[in-house]
């Protein structure tokens, strides 16, 4: 359902009516993204690993109330593709599905492998199952990546290719898919406290030292994310093309 600015009605990021996806959409980043598409009106399904939505009631990030919950490995292209033609139509398409291996698990191929399954081929796999719903929507792709893009991360170098190919991939398949009236951009969060992160948000000593590193001083949140996710969906963006925000509180500037 594509919408102009001025036929927005009485708010640019008023969703009723649209279909939202959002692979990853059950803790973290992703929950708080699918919890205010919900909030603006939106029908919302999220893609999670567990098995069911009860899964995650104890779960901290997590809040499934009011959203459609669909178990899917997204590592898995035939996964994809099965649960992407489970849908009729789809307006807004969020991939903020993630993952990383640490005690250097990265370094060796298999662990390297993992991680840009998850985070990298099934970018791809998700946009390419879904193309024809969007193309026939003028719909929206909003893909997450990091600030790890942009810097090392000597821990993790799967992380930071994953996350740097996501960032090619937006501008690819941005310039690719525009003809198509499907337009697609990302955002690269900085340091949000999740359970991916939580190997420094549960030390203090490390903790400090990364709010430190942040110009506002503090850790960023699901909601800051939902914001610029709304904007990007919305209207309001309408000749953003192919471009990933940074949300990090001013990390990247030093």
């Amino acid at each position: 359902m594509t919408k102009t600015f001025e036929g927005a009605g009485t708010s640019a990021l008023d969703f009723s009516g649209e279909r939202v996806v959002v692979v990853g959409g059950s803790s973290g980043i992703g929950n708080g993204i699918a919890r205010a598409f919900l909030a603006a009106g939106a029908a919302v399904t999220v893609w999670g690993t567990r098995a069911t939505a009860a899964d995650y009631v104890n779960e901290a990030g997590s809040d499934l109330t009011g959203l459609d919950y669909v178990q899917v490995d997204v590592a898995s292209d035939e996964a994809v593709a099965q649960a992407a033609a489970r849908l009729d139509r789809l307006d807004v398409l969020v991939l903020s599905q993630g993952k990383v291996l640490y005690r250097r698990a990265e370094y060796a191929m298999p662990g390297f492998r993992e991680v840009l399954d998850v985070n990298l081929s099934s970018l791809m796999a998700c946009c390419a199952a879904f193309h024809p719903q969007l193309k026939a929507a003028g719909g929206k792709i909003i893909i997450l990546s990091s600030t790890a893009a942009f810097h090392a991360t000597r821990g993790n170098p799967a992380y930071a290719a994953s996350k740097a190919g996501a960032v090619g991939l937006v501008r690819t398949l941005a310039d690719a898919w525009a003809s198509d009236g499907i337009r697609v951009n990302g955002i690269a969060p900085g340091f949000v406290a999740t359970k991916m992160t939580a190997v420094t948000t549960g030390d203090p000593q490390r903790l400090e030292a990364a709010i430190r590193r942040i110009p506002v001083g503090r850790l960023g949140t699901p909601q800051d994310m939902a914001g610029v996710a709304l904007f990007l969906a919305s209207p309001m963006s309408a000749y953003v093309v192919g471009q990933t925000i940074p949300v990090d509180g001013g990390l990247l500037l030093n």
